[in-house]
């Protein structure tokens, strides 16, 4: 079993509760980015750096995670290709990506983008907070059940 984490857009605080799970239920973390940063110390984690370019990240997430396994992404067109290819997908937030759902947050994600470029809206979330990472923990623990289930 392994976790794949987009780890250029994901916050300290998602991150940390992956690597809590992981040493609890031993499985491997993979962190992929497309810039060098830290990683906790343990043997669990790993850190891929992908060459820099657009989309290199995501390309890579997409080739190497297989189905069976979760990435945490808050990327909507990421995790669009993810499910298409039976890879679970979770938003830090805790806010899981399916073929049910992807229609509506690809849709949903394509207005606020149009919206944002015509200036009419303000940009992102809000900060990453307490009910944020409760609600991740939450997902992560039913989806890892889940997963190690099948």
């Amino acid at each position: 079993m392994r976790v794949w984490i987009d780890a250029d857009a994901c916050p300290k605080g998602a991150k940390d509760q992956v690597v809590k799970f992981a040493l609890k239920r031993r499985f491997e973390v993979l962190l992929v980015a497309g810039q060098a940063q830290s990683k906790p110390a343990y043997a669990c984690v790993r850190l891929i750096v992908v060459p820099s370019g657009p989309d290199a990240a995501d390309d890579y997430l997409v080739e190497h995670a297989q189905p069976g396994e979760l990435v945490i992404c808050s990327d909507v067109p990421l995790a669009d290709r993810l499910v298409k290819k039976g890879v679970a997908a979770l938003d830090p937030r805790g806010r899981e990506f399916n073929e049910s759902n992807m229609g509506d947050k690809l849709a949903v994600r394509n207005l606020f983008t149009e919206l944002r470029e015509q200036g009419q809206i303000g940009g992102g979330q809000g900060p990453y907070g307490e009910r944020d990472k409760q609600a991740f923990a939450n997902s992560l623990d039913r989806i890892l059940t889940r997963l190690m289930r099948t």
